[in-house]
């Protein structure tokens, strides 16, 4: 099996901000909700745990008790000169409805990834874990954007699919097979109820 962990709350995800490549560190409800991770994910014993390179990513997986290897290619989708802004405010600077996986990042200057370039890295990450796979469980700690796209690969279907399945923070989704095909088993399963 597969599982999918987004790391845990940060300012801009609380806010909406698109956090790409910034290093923005978990807040203190995402240290705590990444620290309840590990009791909800206690029943595994993955044989292989890999993180994104950014703070937010492995201090999740260290606090949910996971040892994680690194893996540049689960960085988050670069967003360009989109980096740091809501979706209401590249609308209004935009004029449109726009939509990342629809429209993309911005042209110009500071253009970031592609859509086709973040589904390249996705499906290269899935062809170097298979060995894995094939041996138990694997963990993935990542990014909402890039695993949405990740979990589009997985199943076969565009990358723009991955608009419809939503990823709030510290959330664990599961994939497998089912009669030998891809398939999701739990999706965006939320954090445990806090304190706050």
């Amino acid at each position: 099996m597969l599982v999918l962990v987004r790391h845990g709350e940060t300012a801009w995800s609380s806010s909406g901000r698109h956090t790409g490549r910034t290093d923005v560190p978990l807040t203190a409800t995402g240290r705590r909700q990444a620290t309840a991770l590990a009791h909800r994910l206690a029943d595994l014993r993955p044989v292989l745990v890999v993180a994104s390179p950014l703070a937010r990513a492995r201090e999740t997986a260290a606090l949910a008790g996971f040892d994680a290897r690194i893996d540049d290619r689960l960085v988050e989708w670069d967003y360009g000169g989109y980096e740091g802004l809501t979706t209401p405010e590249i609308r209004e600077r935009r004029g449109d409805d726009w939509t990342l996986f629809r429209h993309g990042v911005v042209p110009g200057a500071t253009p970031g990834e592609s859509l086709e370039d973040v589904a390249a890295r996705a499906a290269a990450v899935l062809t170097a874990i298979v060995p894995a796979l094939g041996e138990g469980d694997v963990v993935l700690v990542a990014h909402g954007h890039l695993l949405r796209v990740l979990a589009t690969r997985w199943l076969h279907l565009p990358p723009e699919a991955g608009a419809a399945l939503v990823l709030t923070a510290a959330s664990v989704s599961r994939l497998g097979h089912e009669h030998d095909v891809p398939a999701v088993l739990s999706w965006n399963e939320g954090p445990a109820p806090s304190d706050d």
